[in-house]
């Protein structure tokens, strides 16, 4: 069986602006999750009804900042403030002057405005990632979730950027020098095979330890779709959304989709016995940093892929997030029709064993059973195939779905040619929901 992926069509109502490309040279902890590669505008970034977000232990410091300031002297004497209260080592204690201070904008968008912070004068102070929270992610992101995932991760497991602490909206994250993977990377069997092993290592996470449910059958994804669906229902609603749109779309008609769907694959998964883990849910090659210096210092070789951005990460099926990330094999961000995904691009059976038998090997399983041959490991692998396959139009209902949600702005300043076709993009992923659905006769 191979996945189904319908073409996707754009708007009738928005036209597109493909994005230029992101500097390879400028990657962080946490660059850009597909709103942040997709959306760049920081004057979107208003201060007001920002939640404040605190982690137990970690420092606070009660500053707010303003991201569309980053170039005036007054942010840099706040953040010089913030570093002091949370005590980053040497910026809390070198004598450093606002002038002193190197602040270059990574991105600007719905959920965050990221920066790099530097200090040319002083070479032994790390650079590091500022991050300020927007006011358009609440209904989509749990700060405070993302926040104890981030600190967790990173503190017991060694997983992503360590976070030194955090003010009123936003906070400070470890910089790594490294460049963003890019849509040609991920296809590379080399690197494909060190993004499996990282993904099973992330998979291997305690999921109550970062606050997931212990409920067996607690998928995020199943969730999302759940909790999405209003916020996507008053977006379909505003006047600026075509009836065309709205018939394309046929929320109503998605509702029975989605619970007949979702009953199945719980029945399916329970029969046979998914494997439910902590996921990342969103890596596309955007989340997907490696490292310049590579294995220097002794790390193991896959080590040098450093996975970002953990907003959407939580307890959902391994097939989920390994279908997840293939179906970014198919997307580009930086062509011409960025909110389309292309069929033809989906890794082969090849392709998906490569990853498959990296992804076994790294896993809890050989843990238990370390001498597995060659012929049980590829069985391994066709079931996992079987998986990932039935579990990818989870992965289409949900961001389809995310895109109604995200194209609000966008539809209520009625932008004709926004930055990322959302509404297209919903589409899109319907589309494909529903080719997969009839390829289950569903």
């Amino acid at each position: 069986m191979v996945p189904v992926l319908s073409p996707g069509f754009s708007s009738s109502s928005t036209s597109l602006v493909s994005q230029p490309p992101l500097s390879q040279q400028m990657s962080s902890s946490s660059v850009h999750s597909i709103a942040e590669l997709l959306v760049a505008s920081s004057s979107r970034l208003s201060d007001s009804h920002i939640e404040v977000v605190r982690e137990e232990g970690l420092r606070h410091a009660k500053i707010k900042l303003d991201a569309r300031q980053y170039k005036k002297p007054q942010l840099k004497v706040q953040l010089l403030e913030i570093l002091r209260k949370l005590k980053v080592p040497l910026w809390s204690t070198a004598p450093i002057s606002p002038e002193d201070v190197d602040i270059r904008k990574v991105s600007g968008a719905l959920t965050n405005a990221v920066f790099f912070v530097s200090l040319p004068s002083i070479p032994t102070a790390k650079t590091l990632l500022l991050r300020v929270y927007g006011s358009s992610s609440g209904s989509l992101i749990s700060r405070p979730r993302e926040l104890h995932i981030l600190h967790v991760l990173s503190s017991k497991y060694k997983i992503g950027p360590r976070v030194y602490g955090t003010f009123d909206n936003g906070r400070i994250e470890e910089f790594f020098d490294s460049v963003t993977l890019t849509s040609s990377d991920i296809r590379d069997p080399q690197v494909s095979r060190w993004i499996a092993a990282r993904m099973a290592e992330l998979h291997c996470v305690d999921i109550e330890a970062v606050g997931g449910s212990a409920d067996p059958q607690g998928y995020d994804s199943l969730a999302n779709v759940s909790s999405w669906l209003a916020p996507a229902e008053e977006v379909l609603a505003l006047p600026g959304i075509s009836n065309a749109t709205r018939q394309e779309l046929n929320i109503k008609r998605f509702k029975e989709e989605w619970a007949k769907f979702s009953s199945w694959v719980v029945t399916r998964s329970r029969t046979f016995g998914t494997r439910r883990v902590f996921a990342h849910n969103d890596a596309q090659y955007g989340n997907l940093l490696r490292l310049k210096d590579g294995t220097q210092g002794g790390i193991e070789e896959h080590r040098q892929i450093i996975v970002v951005d953990f907003e959407y990460a939580g307890p959902n099926p391994a097939a989920f997030d390994i279908a997840n990330h293939f179906f970014e094999w198919c997307a580009n961000y930086h062509g011409s029709t960025p909110q389309l995904l292309e069929a033809t691009r989906y890794p082969s059976w090849e392709e998906r064993k490569n990853f498959y038998l990296t992804y076994i090997r790294h896993s809890y399983v050989l843990a238990d059973d370390p001498d597995l041959d060659d012929k049980a490991l590829n069985a391994m692998a066709a079931e996992l195939d079987k998986d990932v396959l039935t579990w990818g139009a989870a992965s289409h209902a949900q961001w389809a779905i995310w895109g109604l949600v995200q194209a609000r702005e966008d539809v209520e300043a009625g932008h004709t040619e926004p930055e990322f076709d959302y509404i297209g993009y919903a589409i899109g992923r319907m589309a494909s929901f529903r080719s997969v659905m009839r390829s289950f006769n569903l």
